[in-house]
């Protein structure tokens, strides 16, 4: 043993000769005044002689305040190269943008600070037990960020640097709860594709695909590869990361054509210098947050959202940012009004009809090329304010003419790509029957409605009318890992209706099942067959997959008391965006919808279903706040005055009981 500790300790002795016991310290003196020892707080004054102790040139103290907070993970060399790596490319690069922002803040004379609270990847977690913390880190990030803002009291506006899933979502959140502060959104961007491959999206099949024959060991490796072409931003569809973006620059939480750019890029270097100028006009004017999310705001991002046929977690996201800004909470019934008004005019991954990579996409124009479209429609409103002060309106006028619009236009061109294309046009995008991004089906399995981004059903496998139609005995899973082992294996068959249930927040936080969803899309059998869940989606998932079934199974839902072989029926109208799903009793003794609720409640929780044995204590715990709090179509928020007030009933009863059972 202490052979062990002297080889682990092992160490160039003459590293104790150079041990220090005091330093002279910071030259100079601190800008003190009688007013400032007078009226400052012992923490205002102290936090000056830590600015110094850092390095801070005592007479450049004199400055506004702004706090710099962003996801960065990872630790580079000097030279740029991994020393350790980050969760994911998506905030690999963050630290460029916090360091333009820093270097414009101290060139206009503002001392900047700098946090970190990093993030998970969840693709790198897809299928495992990561995913049990997904979803609720979210909360949990939004938290932490909103603490280390309050805990720079001098601060006088913050910028919010962050690309992904849920570092972004929460950063939104947190910086909406600021109301009376003026904040602005850096988005981190997106990685390129790569130039012969696929990508993110696809290449988390491969495994599926491998199992099923559709590709080699060597292709799955090379392929894998290449994937992630460049080492920052988002991925490269229109998923959560890039959907978040969309929604952020929508909101007017960040400058006008912000959202996607190429990360590591010059052009998406600049935008966090630009976003810098719009916060420290905002500081002048006394402009914060609450002027610019509002319920008008919120609303057209919603739209934006349905425009670019966006991730279906911005409906757990969006709620959960108007909630934080004290604003309106969109319910389902706004989200099926926005949807049914707003066509989709963004082509690209994984939507489609055209596979465009996010960056053709930023390139065609971005967020102001498609509210020109909804502008003309008559869809937005264009009297809110942006964090540049503008009015909506008199934004997208200077775009319309703007130089800038012109170049990005023209080297989108210069690749052979018309950015009509790739941001098209409403009657174009009707005549090539590009429908609506979400339709929500409700029925005797899902009682408070669902989800299915019906956008992304393949087009043939609805009938002349737009209708997609699926009735079947169905297959009963109750965990992520058996439903893709029967896929592999050959459980699963086309024309099967799958039932994934006991995945919601208290059975696994809500797991994201893109590992199933994925593999349906890049199977060739895959779009004949229909999932239904508890669970959520990744943004990138298509098909007849729905998710979000209300209540959750483990919450005696209606899903977790179907069994194997019971007749499930859906129907999806695609075009006018109604849809069903309801069970309709067994082969040989069917029933009616109503009769079929009928049995539903009177039938236990199947035996299979149960949270997962592994599922953290803090996931549990968000799951129970969040339930308490109005659950999933409200964000999976925690409402503090519910949650205050649910305990003080259980406190107040508790002693009743007690007292009962003494009796």
């Amino acid at each position: 043993m202490m052979k062990q500790l002297d080889a682990m300790m092992e160490m160039d002795k003459q590293v104790f000769d150079h041990i220090q016991t005091s330093a002279k310290g910071a030259d100079g003196a601190l800008p003190l005044t009688e007013e400032m020892l007078t009226n400052w707080s012992s923490g205002d004054l102290f936090g000056l002689s830590q600015n110094v102790g850092m390095g801070w040139k005592p007479d450049q103290l004199i400055g506004q305040e702004i706090l710099i907070l962003g996801t960065q993970g990872g630790i580079k060399n000097e030279d740029g190269s991994p020393l350790a790596l980050g969760y994911h490319t998506g905030h690999w690069e963050v630290d460029i943008l916090m360091k333009e922002a820093a270097s414009e803040l101290r060139e206009g004379g503002n001392i900047p600070f700098a946090g970190f609270v990093s993030d998970p990847c969840d693709g790198r977690s897809q299928g495992t037990k990561g995913m049990f913390d997904s979803l609720p880190y979210r909360n949990d990030a939004s938290m932490v960020m909103r603490r280390l803002m309050r805990s720079l009291p001098r601060r006088k506006g913050v910028i919010g640097v962050a690309t992904c899933d849920k570092g972004l979502p929460a950063m939104m959140m947190a910086l909406a709860s600021s109301h009376d502060l003026p904040t602005v959104i850096v988005p981190g961007g997106v990685t390129l594709p790569p130039t012969n491959g696929e990508d993110a999206g696809k290449i988390q099949t491969i495994g599926a695909r491998f199992a099923k024959q559709e590709i080699s060991l060597r292709e799955a490796a090379e392929l894998g590869c290449r994937a992630c072409a460049t080492p920052g931003g988002g991925c490269q569809f229109l998923g959560t990361a890039a959907s978040a973006q969309v929604v952020a620059e929508a909101l007017g939480m960040t400058v006008p054509h912000g959202a996607l750019a190429p990360s590591g890029q010059d052009i998406w270097k600049q935008m966090a210098r630009q976003s810098v100028r719009a916060l420290m006009g905002a500081v002048a004017s006394k402009l914060t947050t609450r002027d610019i999310i509002t319920d008008a705001s919120i609303r057209n991002a919603m739209v934006v959202h349905a425009a670019f046929g966006g991730s279906t977690n911005l409906l757990l996201h969006i709620p959960a940012l108007a909630h934080a800004a004290g604003c309106r909470v969109p319910d389902i019934e706004d989200w099926k009004e926005v949807n049914k008004q707003v066509p989709r005019l963004v082509s690209a991954l994984p939507n489609g009809p055209y596979d465009h990579p996010t960056v053709r996409v930023y390139l065609a124009g971005g967020v102001p090329e498609v509210m020109l479209h909804l502008r003309d429609l008559g869809l937005l409103d264009l009297n809110v304010v942006s964090i540049t002060g503008e009015r909506l309106g008199d934004t997208l006028d200077w775009w319309e003419q703007s130089e800038r619009r012109k170049l990005v236009r023209e080297r989108l061109r210069a690749d052979g790509i018309d950015p009509n294309d790739v941001i098209i046009p409403p009657e174009k995008a009707k005549e090539i029957g590009m429908t609506s991004t979400i339709t929500f089906p409700s029925g005797n399995i899902a009682p408070e409605g669902a989800i299915v981004k019906s956008t992304s059903i393949s087009r043939d496998m609805l009938d002349e009318s737009g209708v997609y139609y699926h009735k079947a005995p169905v297959k009963v899973f109750a965990s992520e890992s058996t439903a893709i082992n029967a896929i592999k294996s050959g459980g699963i068959e086309a024309y099967d209706i799958m039932i994934l249930a006991g995945c919601g927040p208290s059975g696994t936080g809500m797991e994201e099942t893109y590992q199933v969803t994925s593999a349906l899309k890049h199977l060739p059998f895959g779009k004949h067959v229909t999932l239904i869940t508890d669970a959520r989606f990744s943004g990138v998932s298509t098909g007849a997959c729905i998710g979000h079934v209300g209540p959750e199974a483990l919450a005696d839902g209606p899903i977790g008391k179907l069994t194997d072989g019971d007749i499930v029926e859906v129907t999806i109208d695609c075009d006018n965006l109604d849809a069903s799903i309801h069970f309709l009793g067994r082969k040989g003794s069917e029933c009616t919808v109503e009769e079929g609720a009928r049995l539903l409640e009177e039938r236990v929780m199947n035996p299979i279903l149960a949270p997962h044995q592994d599922l953290p204590d803090d996931t549990r715990l968000w799951a129970a706040l969040q339930a308490v709090s109005g659950g999933t179509w409200k964000g999976s928020v925690y409402d503090v005055d519910k949650i205050i007030a649910t305990l003080e009933k259980g406190m107040q009863a508790e002693p009743r009981e007690l007292a009962k059972e003494e009796k």
